[in-house]
């Protein structure tokens, strides 16, 4: 898959990762907020019940943390998604981010009637600067590592030309097995004839 296809779909798939993140909280707080409780009176006296039905509270309040846990799932399952499709991670946390930021303020705006100070748009707007100028920064150290690509290997051979490379067991198990053949040479050449040092 080439790089110019992949770049819509994980951006596309990391916004949306982000909505889900924003439609979460939204669930997460009308689970436990007053609003429920008025929105369960109006549906109940809609199906001639008595408004402080507690089984129509409950069952709003269900819904809500059921669907507070399919949003996660969701989000969890986009964002793992964009990382896999996208070349830096860094990039596919921004856009997450920022989508969540924007879209929770939205939504706060909408379901529960609050409104963001001016602090809280100049905050979020230099947590998403910041997150853009580290996200240009990595990109930045990546083009100089794959302009040095070739210079010297990443890992390196033990022993001659052919031979597979070895992790650090490997090379313990080596020098054990190298100390236990040298106390073996040791004792067999300072062995006590007469066995009085023993």
């Amino acid at each position: 898959m080439s790089k110019t296809s992949t770049r819509p779909a994980w951006l596309l798939i990391a916004i949306a990762s982000g909505a889900c993140a924003a439609f979460n909280g939204v669930f997460a707080k009308l689970t436990t907020t007053d609003l429920t409780t008025s929105w369960a009176s109006a549906i109940a006296q809609a199906l001639n019940l008595t408004p402080g039905n507690k089984i129509v509270e409950f069952g709003i309040r269900g819904l809500f943390f059921l669907l507070n846990l399919l949003f996660n799932a969701v989000m969890w399952g986009l964002f793992t998604r964009a990382l896999t499709l996208a070349s830096s991670t860094v990039q596919v946390s921004i856009i997450n981010t920022s989508a969540n930021f924007m879209i929770t303020a939205v939504l706060g705006a909408l379901v529960f009637s609050e409104s963001l100070p001016a602090l809280w748009w100049l905050g979020a707007a230099l947590l998403v600067a910041g997150s853009v100028i580290i996200g240009r920064r990595e990109e930045g150290g990546k083009a100089v590592k794959e302009s040095t690509a070739g210079v010297e290997p990443l890992l390196e051979r033990d022993g001659v030309e052919g031979q597979a490379f070895k992790d650090d067991d490997e090379r313990e198990e080596e020098e054990e097995h190298e100390l236990d053949s040298v106390k073996d040479i040791n004792e067999e050449e300072s062995e006590d004839e007469d066995g009085v040092l023993r």
